[in-house]
């Protein structure tokens, strides 16, 4: 457990733990705008006590966007929306970062939270998409083959979205390499049949993201560079953690401070069993054979998980979705009138209730949500307070005022 919390420097970035939150794409964004969703999703993590706070996949350009709902720093509004966000992660003790992602062939498709699947039409409001090579995903629209001018945009795009990251206060800036998105198409020889220098040979394929990650490197200055991989891509034929290891060296030597552990998400046919934990010992693979600051994440839910991950299977361990506090616990003078904590020893009372709800409309969809947690289990509490269910899982109440109470559908994460 004290691996966990032993504070990490990083680029003279203090982070206060190990324990840090992954990027969740949220399908809430209006053109690319993060809004008053965003604040409160990331903020609440913040004041949970993550040391690092990593805001959701945002494009670099409009057609990078994965579903039209995406965030982006493509333009400089954006970057003014993210400032009071960032300082509101910052102000609660945790750093600031944000993962910066082209999707690819993967771009235009429906958001999840609509309950449909695949490529938005044009006459919907999507795009044509682009890929290394012009083959779609599943069923998704066949993209068009990158052009070396297409190429010099793609790197630009990146630098151009790392600087205005940092001006609206980001100190951890990570590139999105995994998960079937662009870069991972180029790395991939299932992906990419090009036969030029950004195809063909493992020097080739990974020539792309070596680029991208210097260009990040020189915007960002001083600040922190990480570098997402899916370690596998778990398909005959495909990247696996070897290759990984191999493009980490790279990617060190081009800037990055820090390699994010992933897998999967370029082919549907892909073999992964998901389980407790089920990426660490990939970390753990490429720690070993560079030396480097790496991180795990995938379903690392409980404290025994993430102390594995912290004692030398990987430098930090990040949780898509970190338990928040359950209860806080207020001392009091003796003279008010409280429960009396016996595990707290005698003469020392307290008053124990849940974090106060914060309520919003949902930028998209309209519906009122909470974002209050619950008290410890055991603890009594008046019916008044009695908490609701808790975060961005569960409704509140309808928009048109209704008073019951239902689940909602679960969030998408890490997509």
């Amino acid at each position: 457990m004290r691996a966990l919390f032993t504070p990490l420097s990083i680029r003279g970035i203090e982070l206060r733990n190990r324990l840090w939150v992954s990027p969740m794409c949220q399908y809430s964004a209006i053109d690319g705008m993060p809004n008053d969703w965003h604040h409160v999703h990331l903020a609440q993590f913040a004041a949970g006590g993550a040391g690092l706070v990593i805001a959701e996949a945002s494009a670099v350009s409009p057609e990078g966007r994965i579903s039209p709902d995406d965030a982006g720093l493509w333009n400089e509004a954006q970057a003014e929306a993210w400032t009071p966000i960032v300082a509101a992660i910052r102000s609660r003790g945790a750093a600031a970062g944000v993962q910066l992602s082209h999707a690819g062939r993967k771009a235009s498709t429906t958001s999840p939270l609509t309950g449909g699947r695949g490529t938005v039409p044009r006459d919907a409001g999507g795009w044509t998409t682009v890929a290394p090579s012009a083959l779609a995903y599943d069923a998704f629209a066949e993209p068009i083959a990158l052009d070396e001018r297409g190429i010099e945009k793609v790197v630009s795009d990146f630098a151009d979205a790392a600087r205005r990251a940092v001006s609206a206060g980001f100190e951890v800036i990570e590139v999105h390499a995994a998960h079937g998105y662009l870069l991972h198409q180029f790395l991939s020889p299932l992906t990419n049949h090009r036969d030029d220098e950004y195809g063909g040979s493992f020097e080739n394929r990974v020539r792309l993201l070596v680029r991208v990650t210097e260009a990040v490197r020189e915007a960002v200055g001083d600040g922190a560079v990480f570098v997402r991989f899916s370690a596998t891509d778990a398909a005959e034929g495909g990247w696996d953690v070897a290759d990984t290891a191999a493009a980490a060296r790279l990617v060190a030597a081009a800037g990055a401070d820090l390699i994010d552990v992933s897998s999967g998400g370029l082919v549907p046919e892909q073999r992964i069993v998901p389980g407790p934990g089920y990426q660490v010992d990939h970390a753990a693979t490429v720690r070993r054979e560079t030396g480097l600051l790496v991180s795990a994440v995938g379903m690392i839910d409980d404290p025994t998980r993430s102390c594995r991950a912290a004692n030398g299977c990987a430098t930090r361990t990040t949780l898509s979705a970190p338990p928040r506090p359950s209860g806080r616990t207020i001392p009091l003078p003796r003279s008010t009138s409280a429960r009396t904590d016996r595990r707290a020893g005698p003469r020392r009372e307290h008053l124990r209730f849940p974090r106060p709800p914060a309520f919003h409309a949902h930028p998209v969809f309209g519906r009122w949500n909470s974002v209050m947690s619950s008290p410890a289990a055991g603890t009594k509490t008046p019916d008044a307070t009695r908490p609701r269910p808790r975060g961005i899982r569960c409704s509140a109440v309808r928009r048109s005022g209704g008073a019951r109470w239902r689940p909602a559908p679960r969030r998408p994460v890490l997509r």
